[in-house]
């Protein structure tokens, strides 16, 4: 157990995670409407942080005198990096954005944000040390309906699409197996090595899609100045540094504490799409923000209160 002010410390740092991850859907719109795709963000973003991070853990380990590892120490270890790549990373990101060709945006929200729940039941039924008091289910559930009607925003009509929900389905399914997996990587490696091994197989694991959908990267687009200053947002703040304190948060707090935090991400980006794209902010916000962070208060542990 760490101490309750260290806890605390990390429960904030998810947090500020969330809120950065609130802010790249208004980042990225920005970035579609320039002429990038979704997966032209989605790799260069990678691609980027993957770079920034081999750099900087390079010149770590020169400082403290210790070799720089490029491989886990077998190859069932780089299995487990690679799944941490695909679910983390570029499978994630397939579901979702293939589940809004088939279903609209509002669904594949509703689904991807209930991660939380899934990961929940997931790291209950698979490891014995992770149990969950019923507060702790009941805040999730609060917080999910919070959730639910910050999105719908008062539009309470569902497009049942069976494909499209399906894959935001498995987007959530990605979501709970890459906290499934990184709790075991923890045992070996450090955040900093996990984190970049997710950003390299995250890239490679998407070069397929080039193979198979006509989607070239505009060079054009990229080189422009306002390009390439969001791009090095998402790429150096929202990836790089967010992954690796993301991480850190799930080894210290555990997965299912750290990824109760996704439920304010509905509410960062529509602050954001405010400060930034003059969004209107309607009572269903504040509403659905007062379930949230009722539920939030509900799944926090009691000394932390």
């Amino acid at each position: 157990m760490i101490p309750t002010r260290l806890r605390l410390f990390y429960h904030l740092t998810a947090f500020a995670v969330v809120a950065v991850w609130g802010s790249t859907f208004v980042f990225t719109k920005m970035l579609l409407m320039a002429g990038l795709s979704p997966a032209n963000i989605f790799t260069l973003r990678f691609i980027m942080a993957y770079v920034l991070l081999t750099c900087f853990e390079h010149l770590l380990s020169r400082k403290r005198g210790q070799p720089f590892l490029w491989t886990c120490g077998n190859w069932r270890e780089e299995l487990q990096m690679i799944g941490l790549g695909l679910t983390g990373g570029s499978l994630y990101f397939l579901c979702e954005n293939a589940a809004m060709l088939f279903t609209t945006a509002t669904n594949t929200s509703l689904i991807v944000c209930s991660c939380p729940l899934f990961t929940m039941l997931a790291m209950t039924l698979v490891y014995r040390d992770e149990k969950i008091a019923g507060r702790q289910l009941a805040g999730s559930v609060i917080a999910c309906v919070g959730m639910a009607i910050v999105v719908l925003n008062g539009h309470f009509v569902l497009h049942l699409s069976p494909t499209g929900d399906l894959l935001a389905f498995g987007a959530c399914v990605c979501w709970a197996a890459y906290s499934l997996i990184i709790k075991k990587a923890y045992n070996r490696y450090s955040t900093l090595f996990i984190t970049r091994k997710v950003f390299f197989y995250g890239a490679v694991t998407i070069l397929p899609y080039y193979l198979l959908v006509n989607d070239p990267l505009p060079m054009e687009v990229v080189l422009r100045r306002d390009v390439l200053l969001n791009l090095l947002f998402l790429g150096c703040v929202a990836s790089m540094l967010c992954f690796v304190i993301w991480n850190q948060a799930i080894s210290k707090l555990g997965a299912v504490e750290t990824t109760n935090w996704v439920y304010f991400n509905p509410i960062t980006t529509i602050i954001f799409a405010r400060w930034i794209l003059n969004e209107p902010i309607t009572p269903y916000f504040l509403i659905g923000a007062i379930l949230i962070l009722s539920g939030m208060y509900m799944t926090t542990p009691k000394k932390l209160q």
